[in-house]
């Protein structure tokens, strides 16, 4: 659903401020300071590769990388890195893994452990089993939306097996059944220990490919509205009731009616039982799909042998999906349950989540009603001006291809010091397909009519060339096939109007007199079925006939990986 920018952009560079990713893991231990972070490079910049499209070629120079934004984390914000991924469902190679582990260890890293390879079980479990040498290297084996099953040589490896990206499910109530679901089932029927959800909070514009498949939604920075949805009351089953560090009990978690439970301690005597009675329909995730199944209504008796006969209550929580009137009762405290002689028996009905457990630290907040919902402003503007932001790119602006950051030209008279920067220069070693142009897109996707007007320097010389957008139709996985109204100007002097992002759909091309390495303004109006767009003020083209898309963004952007700047955006 976009782009994030790297901690080095280039060679010679390093930074550890950029993004919002430092935040979000410094916030994360807030809440929770034995929570584990893992770092998983989707992809990398071009010059890991040395021009190649891949990463493994030059396996140090990865490693260097890699490793580089392990020792930035504890340097630069205290945080410790405690996994570390390979290459987000793409290949991976022995020799790098190798190397990468010889590279931790050598920075005096060996406490962050390696997880391989977040694709599918094999060919990782098979290649481990075969090379002793990297069996040795691997401390986990990641694997993405597992369905629940594992194989058998990942067994055979004896590693910890981790559905390492699992969810992706809009959070609805089905996604909520989905989570609760596999929460519990990946560990029963797949032996795993550890199910990573992606993604946490929606938090970018819901018309991108995976609007609102996070655990809840927060997608309105403007208004501040929120939504706490279902997923993170199915979550707190789990985490408010277990640590990482806690273990699973080997039991067989079936019942008999259908569902599941699992059942965790902590070695200290505590316990904490969660079951789940998701019917098929209620619990579909996105991927893979998901064969039939039968839950009923069932009484399950449990018994607790060992040391826990000495159990004599359980606190209960308990949450039930409502599919009818949408009146789900959410993670909901019920009188505590009594275990008599080390036994006691419960009634489930079908889509309920119940969490049994020792522990009476459990709490569902009362939060503060968040602010109501709000359209984006239908005239905003951003003049950069900024001396020291909070964080490095401008709000609301999400980049789908290239990164746009602040930055400051020392070298300006006054007029635009503060601009807004593109700043990758080389096609990175993609993961899907980027655009061949970089772009970020910004506002309402319901916009119809709109003004967009922006500075722009275009600062690569003879074939350099930026744009201003509107009615952007699309972004993230699918940005190479946007569609819009695109008005382009070249260093070359010459300008277009095209109806897509590759430039391709011609709806009007001309002189312009727009050269590099000077500012220029460029305004592009659509009303209705017409187009025009004026150059410093002056028209320079007009009633150029759109037809499709209909609506969208607005957006901002560059012919190809190229250093250009943009200055007082303003949509109306």
């Amino acid at each position: 659903d976009g782009t994030e920018p790297s901690h080095m952009h280039y060679e010679n560079d390093e930074n550890y401020f950029r993004g919002y990713e430092w935040w979000l893991m410094k916030e994360a231990k807030k809440r929770n300071p034995k929570i584990k972070l893992i770092g998983l490079p989707w992809t990398f910049p071009r010059w890991i590769g040395k021009g190649e499209n891949w990463p493994y070629d030059y396996p140090d120079v990865t490693a260097y990388y890699i490793v580089s934004w392990i020792l930035g984390a504890k340097q630069y914000h205290d945080l410790d890195i405690d996994y570390i991924g390979i290459w987000n469902e793409r290949a991976f190679s022995s020799k790098y893994i190798k190397l990468l582990r010889y590279t931790l260890d050598k920075r005096g890293l060996e406490q962050v452990r390696i997880i391989a390879s977040d694709r599918l079980w094999e060919p990782i479990s098979f290649v481990m089993l075969t090379d002793s040498e990297l069996h040795g290297v691997v401390d986990v084996i990641g694997a993405h939306y597992p369905g629940t099953k594992t194989v058998q040589n990942a067994v055979l490896t004896g590693k910890k097996l981790w559905s390492s990206e699992d969810y992706s499910t809009f959070n609805d109530e089905v996604g909520a059944g989905c989570w609760a679901r596999i929460l519990n089932q990946n560990y029963v029927n797949g032996n795993m220990t550890s199910t990573i959800a992606w993604n946490l909070v929606a938090s970018y514009y819901e018309e991108l490919p995976f609007g609102r498949c996070g655990l809840m939604t927060a997608q309105e920075p403007w208004s501040g509205h929120y939504k706490v949805e279902s997923p993170i009351w199915i979550t707190a089953h789990t985490t408010q009731f277990t640590q990482p560090g806690w273990s699973y009990l080997q039991v067989d978690g079936h019942l008999e009616g259908g569902g599941s439970f699992v059942a965790l301690t902590d070695g200290l005597g505590n316990l904490t039982i969660i079951i789940e009675t998701m019917t098929h329909n209620h619990s579909k995730c996105i991927r893979p799909p998901l064969p039939n199944f039968s839950v009923i209504p069932q009484r399950a008796t449990f018994y607790l042998k060992g040391s826990f006969c000495l159990v004599k209550t359980l606190q209960v929580w308990h949450s039930k999906l409502d599919f009818e009137s949408g009146n789900s009762s959410l993670f909901q405290q019920l009188h505590p349950v009594k275990v008599w002689k080390g036994t006691f028996s419960i009634d489930l009905n079908v889509d309920e989540v119940y969490t049994l457990t020792t522990l009476k630290t459990g709490q569902k907040c009362g939060c503060p009603e968040p602010p109501p919902p709000q359209p984006f402003p239908s005239n905003y503007k951003d003049d950069f001006n900024i001396r020291n932001p909070p964080f490095s790119e401008a709000p609301n602006f999400a980049d789908q291809t290239g990164v746009f950051e602040y930055f400051v030209n020392a070298s300006d008279p006054g007029d635009h010091v503060f601009t807004l920067r593109q700043v990758v220069v080389q096609r990175p070693i993609t993961w899907v397909s980027d655009a061949d142009q970089t772009i970020s897109v910004i506002g309402n996707f319901k916009w119809v009519n709109m003004t967009v007007t922006c500075d722009i320097y275009i600062e690569k010389q003879h074939d350099g060339g930026v744009f201003i957008a509107g009615r952007v139709d699309n972004g993230g996985i699918y940005v190479r096939r946007t569609k819009g109204v695109f008005f382009w100007v070249f260093a070359d002097g010459t300008y277009r109007v095209t109806g897509d992002l590759a430039g391709e759909e011609i709806l009007m091309k001309g002189l312009s007199g727009v050269r590099d390495n000077a500012w220029h303004t460029l305004t592009l109006n659509i009303q209705g079925n017409s187009a025009s767009g004026l150059l410093n003020g002056y028209p320079l083209w007009e009633n150029v006939t759109v037809s499709k898309p209909g609506n969208g963004w607005a957006a901002v952007g560059t012919r190809s990986f190229e250093f250009a700047q943009f200055d007082n955006f303003h949509v109306e």
